[in-house]
């Protein structure tokens, strides 16, 4: 660190938004714990707004590296970070952005076996998954557990958001899928996963629009201002259409 900053504060970075929230408000978001599925295109966005915001703590867990085909659009990766496991890379990128961001990782694939170990201790579940069946587990555990759970989706251009709760509609009732009302074993698993094909297309700011909107939700969350995206509305755009931009009621 350049000696110039050497000795500063966590309230120096959290500075510019202090005329956008009162101190007891920022300190809410200082102490809160909050947990990201996936590192990748909407979670490295996510992760670096949350971290810059001043969240206080955060566990993240992803299983994969960063390759050569992240770089069209995910924010954490580079020349220097393909190869390297994304947790481990952007636990770093979040210590030299703010080092007042304690980050758990876990660099394994989140299951029903495991997400307890995970984020049994988290106030808010972020989505920035890439797969139906992973959402279904994530949001399935968030409303057993009374978590907030924040929904987020990119496909090409087009990009989506919604936050529920246990006093919402579920994520499997909102998207009517197979899966509601079915324990999740093998049949249910591939039921869903026919309901993707392929990998889908992206341009780079899609996921990070996606993940800086899912942080902000957050935010909301924790401090209490604005007005949170609940299901069943859900803000839907089209960067290829910018009269796109609105809040739907599904």
């Amino acid at each position: 660190m350049p000696e110039r900053y050497k000795g500063f504060g966590y309230w120096d970075i959290a500075t510019r938004q202090m005329s956008i929230v009162t101190k007891s408000q920022q300190t809410r978001f200082q102490d809160a714990k909050v947990g990201v599925v996936g590192c990748g295109g909407i979670g490295g966005g996510t992760i670096l707004m949350l971290a810059r915001m001043g969240l206080g703590n955060l566990t993240i867990v992803d299983k994969d590296e960063y390759d050569l085909s992240n770089l069209n659009r995910q924010a954490i990766a580079s020349l220097e970070t393909i190869g390297i496991e994304k947790t481990v890379a952007t636990k770093e990128r979040v210590r030299i952005t703010n080092p007042y961001t304690k980050v758990n990782a876990f660099n394994e694939k989140l299951t029903p076996e495991n997400i307890d170990k995970i984020f049994g201790d988290r106030d808010i579940i972020i989505d920035a998954l890439d797969n139906l069946y992973s959402r279904v587990v994530v949001s399935r555990y968030a409303r057993e557990n009374d978590i907030p759970y924040i929904h987020g989706a990119i496909h090409g251009t087009q990009g989506q958001l919604s936050v529920f709760t246990k006093d919402t509609v579920s994520y499997e009732e909102l998207f009517s899928l197979p899966s509601l009302g079915k324990e999740l074993g093998e049949e249910t698993e591939a039921e869903i996963k026919k309901l993707t094909k392929g990998v889908p297309p992206v341009i780079g700011p899609v996921p990070n629009i996606v993940g800086c909107l899912e942080a902000f939700e957050a935010y909301k969350l924790v401090t209490g201002i604005g007005e949170v995206t609940y299901a069943p509305k859900i803000l839907n755009f089209d960067l290829l259409n910018l009269e796109s931009f609105k809040v739907l009621e599904l």
